[in-house]
């Protein structure tokens, strides 16, 4: 855990090798094991204002083993920030694969995918980058090309999976305008090109993006923005199911072949998300920064709670150190029935609600709790108090992105795609719960909700042996060599770090089994 940009993700890699090193065995799963990162991270990182390589997903991986050699392995991933394939801040991108593509395809291959030049395609803002960085891209690209082959892709399968990108990139320059002859809507003229490079017929777009109600007050206008929102849905729906088949993919290749009767140990190492505050922090960052206050609660309670409580018991001499416990904070967060994710709940199921019904909810419920403040002038928004700093929210979007619906025929539209990967990736029947219920499912115990109990993982994850690599971001200016003490005393300070410190210092940190004492 640590902070964005702090280096979690490499060192994850580096913990992978280390572990690969001392249980010499099966060399091609382990080369497979540690080929499968750039894979992952072209399509779920991407350049961020506090790392050039932000991990925009979270990743478990289970090691298992038989007589300490790797057998096999499993990757499950949860809540890419899909959103981040339609909207990226000033500063940022989308993700990498996209910019990999433009870089690494030949002219005959951008043709046959419709792809022009990047500039002109709204979903990657119209940026992309030096000759320098373009062609560490193209170096990239062709390692997910080796990666993907190494994965087992079928030669069709990465034609179709890249079709479907390059479909993503021209469905975001589909626009929409008013129909002068009934005031309904249509896909604007000149974004017809656009239209059909996407693949989508005009007529089915036209029916899936206007059976939208529309506002009497300005209805063409109120229909074009809903279109516009159709339109979005489904491009991160599409894009999400691409990386959740890649993650199928790379969990059939690493899948031990035992007997399912041979009981197997396993090394799980979780690579989550950072702590972030952005100038502009949007749902995402709440959901992101709620489960670094679960990680550190989880923290908390192994090196501080569960510790003390062991020397208590033994009635060792033990004068309590005390720590920054985060519990207000996630009280604040996860409490039923007025907790902050049980009222955007309960917004989300109104109708009428809108982001500002749902300030002014949170600003009169959480009046005095000393871990929120409201909003100042007019901004729409509020700030919450985290165990590391205060973080200033914008609700513009909140509802809308807890609801995650989707327009009723997107399901048609995916079944009668003429790319047949996409027709594979069909959607399947959704559950009726909002996003906030699936965030504290997944985030708080890695796994989907569908598979595996809340309270099974919970109780999973607080039964395992947890070892915890802190890491510590040296400076905020991503530049290497450089320690701002500033900044790690910072970061010492609100993870907990100095009095992990003392307890390990006053405390007994070695803990031999009576057999291993009394031998040495």
């Amino acid at each position: 855990s640590g902070e964005s940009g702090a280096g979690k993700t490499e060192s994850t890699k580096l913990l992978l090798q280390h572990i690969m090193n001392l249980c010499k065995g099966n060399l091609q799963l382990e080369q497979q094991i540690l080929q499968v990162n750039p894979l992952l991270e072209a399509f779920g990182n991407a350049q961020t204002v506090m790392n050039d390589n932000s991990s925009r997903f979270g990743k478990y991986i289970q090691l298992r083993f038989q007589k300490n050699t790797v057998r096999g392995a499993k990757l499950s991933e949860y809540l890419l920030e899909k959103s981040r394939v339609v909207q990226q801040d000033t500063g940022e991108r989308n993700f990498h694969i996209f910019y990999y593509m433009f870089a690494g395809l030949s002219s005959e291959e951008k043709e046959m995918y419709g792809l022009l030049d990047p500039s002109l395609y709204r979903y990657i803002s119209g940026r992309f980058g030096t000759q320098d960085v373009a062609q560490r891209w193209k170096q990239k690209y062709q390692e997910v090309c080796n990666a993907l082959d190494m994965v087992g892709f079928q030669e069709q399968e990465q034609v179709d999976m890249q079709a479907i990108l390059a479909g993503v990139l021209s469905l975001g320059n589909v626009t929409f305008e008013p129909d002068e002859w009934d005031g309904s809507v249509k896909v604007s003229e000149a974004s017809r090109g656009w239209l059909k490079a996407a693949a989508v017929k005009v007529n089915v777009l036209s029916q899936l993006v206007c059976c939208v109600p529309c506002s009497p007050c300005s209805p063409s206008v109120s229909c074009c923005c809903l279109c516009a929102d159709a339109r979005d849905s489904i491009a991160k729906v599409a894009y999400g199911r691409v990386f959740g088949w890649i993650v199928c993919k790379i969990n059939e290749l690493l899948a031990e072949n035992v007997d399912p009767e041979v009981e197997l140990s396993e090394i799980g190492i979780l690579d989550i998300f950072g702590f972030e505050n952005f100038a502009v922090n949007r749902f995402e960052q709440l959901c992101i920064n709620l489960a670094n206050e679960q990680l550190q609660h989880f923290f908390n309670h192994h090196i501080f709670q569960m510790e003390q409580a062991a020397y208590k018991e033994e009635e060792l001499p033990w004068e309590t150190i005390t720590f920054n416990n985060n519990e207000p904070i996630l009280n604040l967060l996860l409490a039923k029935p007025l907790g902050l994710l049980s009222l955007l709940d309960e917004q989300s199921a109104f109708p009428q609600a809108t982001d500002k019904t749902l300030v002014d909810k949170l600003n009169s419920s959480f009046k005095g709790n000393l871990h929120f403040q409201p909003g100042r002038g007019h901004v729409l928004g509020f700030s919450i108090i985290h165990y590391a700093g205060k973080v200033q929210y914008t609700a513009g979007g909140f509802l809308e992105k807890n609801r995650d619906t989707l327009p009723a025929n997107v399901r048609g539209l995916f079944i009668n795609s003429i790319t047949p990967l996409l027709s594979l990736l069909k959607l399947q029947d959704i559950a009726h719960q909002t996003l906030a219920v699936l965030w504290l499912a997944r985030l708080l115990i890695f796994l989907c909700p569908r598979q595996h109990s809340l309270m099974m993982l919970m109780e999973r994850m607080y039964s395992a042996n947890p070892h915890f690599v802190r890491c510590i971001k040296p400076n905020s200016q991503k530049e290497p060599g450089v320690v701002d003490s500033q900044v790690v005393l910072l970061q010492l300070r609100y993870n907990g770090l100095l009095e992990t410190i003392r307890i390990r210092r006053d405390g007994f940190s070695w803990r031999p089994s009576f057999e291993e004492f009394a031998e040495r």
